[in-house]
């Protein structure tokens, strides 16, 4: 009998030997299925993960940090300011008003969420659902070769704009964009973000930021936009172009009108107020971007270029700087009329009419009579053919382009421009004989001539841009604050500043420097120096008249800007000193040693002559002329300000009002300045620049300046309170024509400006400082008022002539072997650069050492007896003496 047990084990171990069938384990390949597929899925992932953390990792690797926006600033542009406060320019790469978050009205944030980012407040970042939104988007216009739609939140258009600066469409630009803004949500606060976002936005039109499209598009400030307007700034950021208001507005209305719905679904807005937006119309306002204002552009110009050389391009430009200037508009205003004026004059009275700016035809002629069947010839349509005509460059804002309508009887037609949206009016009118005549110097005007003209009540006078150019300066002397400058005929036509930058011979207008110099030295205004023939070699000064007076004194040499005596006073104190005093007023860099720069034989700008003239109206004091009062950077703290005048509390009293302190070099002692200034007083009143002081009651003193050949004109004056220079010329010199002297040319443009500008201001003398003695005298030719230093002859004039004869000056102190054939080789006379000069001989003491005073009566030891009685002695001039003066005198 078989044992149960193991029975039951061989049927275990043998299930066959039973008849027994045994089945497999269910779903054993399925399951080998998913594990090779669960191996592959985790070597997948494992790989992808590696795969996407190396991409992270170079992505990451070259992404900027956000650290830097913590304390951004904006580029905002820089504003220059005029003395009475008015916006004159703004200097900017792009036009960008900040506007911080807390200034930020509530409905314009709400625009700009609403249209953008309508989850801004919520999210990190990024906005997943956007994101898929804008997927399935695309995908679906994956066909339309349509640019893919975004889902950018503001903060990654942040991290766009302020970090990664492309906007390429790219898988790697968008992930650098979204870990960008991730980062930038975990270091900044929302209201950061959305304050550098509205303000760094490109909106369109030139503007950047909010305040700078609320400028640009309504021209107003954004706490005064209402919601249709704040709307239309939120529809901006999709397209600019495609949204302006000018070009497509319909498609901005519509756009306008889409924002203001978001608004009312996100519950920025009702939908009442909504639908009261959307029936506002949309209307733009023109705003004129301020600056440069007309006739301040030289000015403005100037001060740029001053603010490039401190701070450079970009602070210059993007540092939001607040640039106070000493701008008046009011004289600025007057100093380019009173200019313009006189180049007008000079161009009528020695020019002629240079043609007209074009011809159209068919003006005037009859019309062909039609042959049967043709139909009749339309009449000519002028104003649309003269419309077509484009304005020349330097034309007058108040000139019109007219066209001859009948040569015979001198009639103009032009249309004058609507005003505030008015059409334009056509006008006629008929040019007064003067002017046909004046064209008819050159040809016969004929129909169809489109010329230049100018509305004159209900006439026309012919204008035409003059060839010849000019340049002033008007400042307070006491301070060396420019009060205006003008630099030449009209910025557009010429941006060349002729104030700053025309290097020109100042001819006689320099001499006041060469007397300065005597006076330093002891010299009186009443001492004498011989005008007689002075000849070395081949150079042959002379005066203006080619006569000569003998024994003058100094006070009428210089009234009547005798050349014969300045180079004999150059002579004996020594062109050193003349160099010293030229260099420490500024008037120029560096002086030729040689005696034709005493008659003003060096090259200087009107600036730097108006900063000499003002060191002897100031009282000898050091003044550099000044453009900018002040500099504050974008927190308004000054970063700079002129040197050598300041307020300080008072040491009495600091509750007092505070008191000015200059600090600023003496030059030349203020007797020695003084006593120059009393002469300049009556070179106005009775000399060579009468025409200048026409008509003036109030105290001034100038100088007339000529160059050789009449190629420069020139006039430098001032009162105490006011001082302007003057210069005429052309760019390429030539002569302004025989007897075309400083004084009949720039005198009366000077004499013009100094009426208006000085107008009900309080008559001020000169101040008389407390060493000099004023005394009335003969001079020689007539009476005059000086003044003396204690310990000379009041009135008394001495006849000092040691050694100043001009046979014994050799060419080492004339300089007249230096002395070049050719006025613009001047520049290159030894002692203006870095060559070695050649100067006055030190070992001739006449001409070295300071001057000695010879008692009156004496016999000059210089000057021979035959020398005295061979002149021929000038009559006393009339009451309105000849303003002629010729600096560089007989160099011809």
């Amino acid at each position: 009998m078989r044992d149960p047990s193991n029975a039951g084990r061989g049927e275990r171990e043998n299930p066959h030997a039973a008849g027994v069938t045994l089945r497999r384990p269910r779903f054993r390949v399925m399951r080998r299925l998913a594990g090779a597929g669960l191996a592959v899925g985790l070597l997948a992932v494992g790989t992808g993960s590696f795969l996407i953390w190396q991409k992270y990792e170079d992505i990451s690797s070259d992404m900027p940090t956000v650290g830097g926006l913590r304390d951004y600033q904006p580029p905002v542009m820089s504003r220059i300011y005029s003395g009475d406060g008015q916006v004159i320019a703004e200097l900017a790469a792009e036009r960008r008003i900040f506007a911080p978050y807390a200034a930020i009205p509530d409905n314009v944030k709400s625009a700009f969420i609403s249209a953008e980012d309508q989850n801004f407040w919520s999210h990190a970042g990024v906005d997943p659902l956007a994101m898929l939104r804008a997927a399935v988007t695309d995908v679906e216009t994956m066909h339309s070769h349509k640019r893919p739609i975004g889902a950018s939140t503001i903060t990654q258009q942040v991290a766009r704009i302020m970090l990664l600066g492309s906007n390429t469409v790219s898988f790697e630009r968008k992930a650098k964009e979204a870990l960008l803004a991730m980062r930038i949500e975990q270091t900044l606060t929302k209201e950061r973000i959305l304050e550098i976002y509205l303000n760094e936005i490109y909106l369109g039109s030139g503007a950047y930021g909010i305040a700078a499209a609320a400028q640009t598009y309504f021209n107003k400030p954004l706490d005064q936009l209402d919601d249709a307007e704040a709307a239309f700034l939120g529809a901006l950021p999709k397209s600019p172009t495609n949204y302006n208001p000018y070009r497509f507005p319909a498609a901005a209305t519509a756009r306008r009108d889409w924002v203001l719905g978001r608004m009312a679904e996100t519950g920025a807005i009702t939908r009442a107020a909504a639908e009261r937006a959307r029936a506002e119309p949309l209307i733009p306002k023109s705003f004129h971007r301020p600056g440069p204002e007309p006739g301040s552009e030289w000015f403005s110009e100037e001060v740029r270029r001053e603010l490039i050389d401190r701070y450079g391009t970009d602070q210059t430009q993007q540092g939001g700087l607040v640039v106070q200037t000493s701008l008046d508009p009011h004289l600025q205003d007057v100093a380019t009329r009173e200019l313009r004026a006189g180049l007008v004059r000079y161009d009528r009275k020695h020019g002629s009419w240079r043609g007209p700016v074009t011809h159209i035809d068919g003006i005037g002629q009859r019309p062909r009579r039609p042959r049967r069947g043709e139909a009749a010839a339309a009449a000519v349509d002028w104003q649309a053919m003269l419309g077509a005509v484009p304005r020349p460059s330097g034309i007058l804002p108040e000139w019109r382009l007219g066209v001859m309508l009948q040569a015979a009887t001198g009639t103009v037609g032009w249309v004058e421009p609507g005003v505030d949206g008015k059409p334009d009016v056509t006008r006629t009118a008929t040019l007064g004989w003067a002017d046909i005549a004046f064209m008819r110097q050159r040809r016969l005007p004929r129909n169809g001539d489109v010329m230049m003209v100018e509305p004159e009540g209900s006439g026309v006078v012919l204008r035409q841009i003059p060839e010849v150019e000019g340049a002033m300066v008007s400042m307070n002397p006491q301070t060396g604050r420019v009060l205006a400058m003008v630099g030449g005929w009209s910025f557009d036509y010429s941006q060349f500043n002729r104030a700053t930058q025309a290097l020109r011979q100042p001819g006689s207008s320099f001499k006041p420097l060469v007397y300065l110099a005597a006076m330093e030295q002891g010299i009186s205004p009443a001492d004498k120096f011989l005008d007689a023939p002075f000849v070395q070699g081949n150079w042959r000064p002379n005066n203006y008249e080619m006569t000569f007076g003998g024994p003058t004194s100094l006070h009428d040499a210089l009234r009547e800007s005798l050349n014969l005596v300045t180079v004999r006073l150059a002579a004996h104190i020594g062109m050193k000193a003349v160099a010293k005093v030229a260099t420490d007023t500024h008037e120029v860099d560096q002086l030729p040693l040689v005696l034709p720069a005493a008659l003003g034989a060096v090259e200087t700008t009107v600036l730097r002559e108006a900063g000499a003239y003002a060191c002897m109206a100031s009282g000898g004091r050091e003044v550099l002329p000044s453009l900018i009062d002040d500099v504050q950077d974008r927190d308004g703290h000054v970063i700079w300000h002129p040197q050598g005048l300041a307020l300080q509390p008072s040491p009495a009293d600091p509750s007092l009002p505070p008191v000015m302190v200059d600090s600023r070099r003496q030059i030349t002692d203020p007797d020695s300045t003084y006593q120059v200034v009393r002469m300049m007083q009556d070179v106005i009143a009775r000399g060579t620049g009468v025409v200048a002081g026409a008509g003036i009651d109030r105290p001034i003193a100038g100088k007339t300046g000529t160059s050789q050949d009449f190629n420069d004109a020139w006039f430098a004056g001032f009162a105490p309170n006011l001082l302007t220079v003057v210069w005429i010329g052309f760019d390429n010199p030539q002569s302004l024509g025989e007897k075309e002297d400083g004084g009949h040319v720039a005198g009366p443009v000077w004499n013009g400006f100094m009426k208006q500008a000085l107008g009900d201001t309080p008559k001020i003398d000169f101040r008389v400082p407390d060493g000099i003695t004023l005394v009335r005298y003969n001079a020689g030719l007539g009476s005059a008022v000086d003044g003396f230093k204690p310990g000379q002859e009041p009135g008394m004039g001495s006849m000092i002539a040691s050694g100043t004869g001009s046979d014994q000056l050799g060419p080492q102190d004339t300089g007249a072997e230096n002395v070049p054939d050719q006025e613009d080789q001047m520049a290159a006379l030894p002692g203006t650069g870095g060559a070695p000069t050649t100067s006055i001989d030190p070992s001739n003491p006449a001409l070295a050492s300071p001057a000695s005073v010879v008692q009156p009566g004496a016999t000059p030891s210089g000057a021979p007896p035959a020398m005295l009685a061979g002149t021929t002695p000038r009559p006393a001039p009339p009451a309105h003496a000849a303003s002629g003066d010729i600096g560089m005198g007989g160099l011809y």
